[in-house]
């Protein structure tokens, strides 16, 4: 690898991208050539359980003009942890994160290098889904679900950003300082602030294989931006147990009238089981959600590394 100055580093993390990250290096190459800024690449291997490792070597072991690391992971940390491990072994004055599959076109970061060149007081520059490529369902439950965390998060996220971004020396060392065990990166790269242009991408089709993206995963994901950005779920059991409260006084005098007007005697078997049925579920609710922020304290306690390498190359 070559001492001299780094103006971009390419996070690139990969996780079962065989296939992808030859080509995806062959891509970056062709359409960097001739360019006047000298660019590594960060890959990292996020405990790939196919070949992604070996031809990583490879094109570390063959690529000699090319400044290459190669991170990689004891096991799977997770997408989030990839991030933090290349950003923290990135060594230019810029990092852009970009998947390996080529649906995040290196044309893209040319443009964003430019939109900072030519506006120097620009920290980070954002891509976002204009448009997005999944049905219709999927697409409005995603933007659902921005219009609920931006009403209940002190952050602003935007609606379709992703974490294809390029960020400044100032942005990343910034971003650095954030050592917490569960990350939720685009709520962390909002609340760092600094001054971010956003530009629309489309998104490309895959080069080869799948996305590793599960509806249950983006389930999983959504919820961990709640619970890291909001404390809406904590003051919303705290008001579903005043309403459950109040809606049983309400009940009672209901019954207690009811019975007084027409003389009837309170058996009331039926509604101390719907009571039962319906304060229990509340309290399993709120337990629920509590349980949900104390797991993630129980974590944060441990002071887990956020990630473990097994091999670095190139370090």
């Amino acid at each position: 690898m070559s001492d001299k100055k780094i103006d971009l580093s390419l996070i690139v993390p990969c996780f079962n991208e065989e296939n992808n990250v030859k080509l995806f290096f062959g891509e970056v190459a062709k359409v960097f050539a001739g360019k006047d800024f000298t660019y590594e690449f960060v890959f990292v291997d996020d405990g790939s359980k196919d070949e992604t490792y070996k031809n990583l070597k490879e094109l570390y072991d063959n690529e000699k003009n090319y400044n290459i690391q190669v991170i990689s992971f004891s096991r799977n940390f997770g997408k989030e942890a990839a991030i933090y491990a290349g950003l923290n072994n990135a060594k230019g004055e810029k990092a852009c994160v970009i998947d390996a599959d080529l649906q995040q076109r290196p044309e893209v970061v040319l443009s964003m290098l430019d939109i900072m060149k030519n506006d120097p007081d620009v920290d980070c520059v954002t891509a976002y889904q204009e448009s997005r490529s999944e049905g219709k369902a999927m697409s409005s439950v995603k933007s659902m679900f921005y219009k609920f965390i931006n009403k209940v998060s002190d952050v602003e996220f935007k609606d379709g950003a992703s974490d294809f971004r390029l960020f400044n020396r100032n942005v990343i060392d910034s971003v650095l300082k954030m050592t917490e065990y569960h990350r939720f990166s685009k709520g962390l790269f909002s609340w760092v602030g600094f001054n971010t242009v956003y530009i629309p991408y489309t998104a490309e089709e895959r080069a080869t294989g799948e996305s590793k993206w599960s509806v249950m995963k983006l389930m999983k994901y959504a919820l961990e931006g709640i619970i890291s950005f909001s404390t809406f779920p904590l003051k919303l059991s705290t008001f579903v147990g005043a309403f459950s409260s109040i809606a049983s006084v309400i009940y009672l005098l209901i019954v207690l009238i009811h019975s007084l007007c027409t003389g009837v005697s309170i058996t009331g078997t039926t509604g101390i089981v719907f009571l039962l049925l319906f304060i229990g579920g509340i309290q399993l609710l709120c337990l629920g959600i509590l349980g949900e922020y104390l797991s993630k304290i129980y974590l944060e306690a441990k002071d887990r590394p956020v990630y473990l390498v097994k091999n670095h190359l190139g370090k």
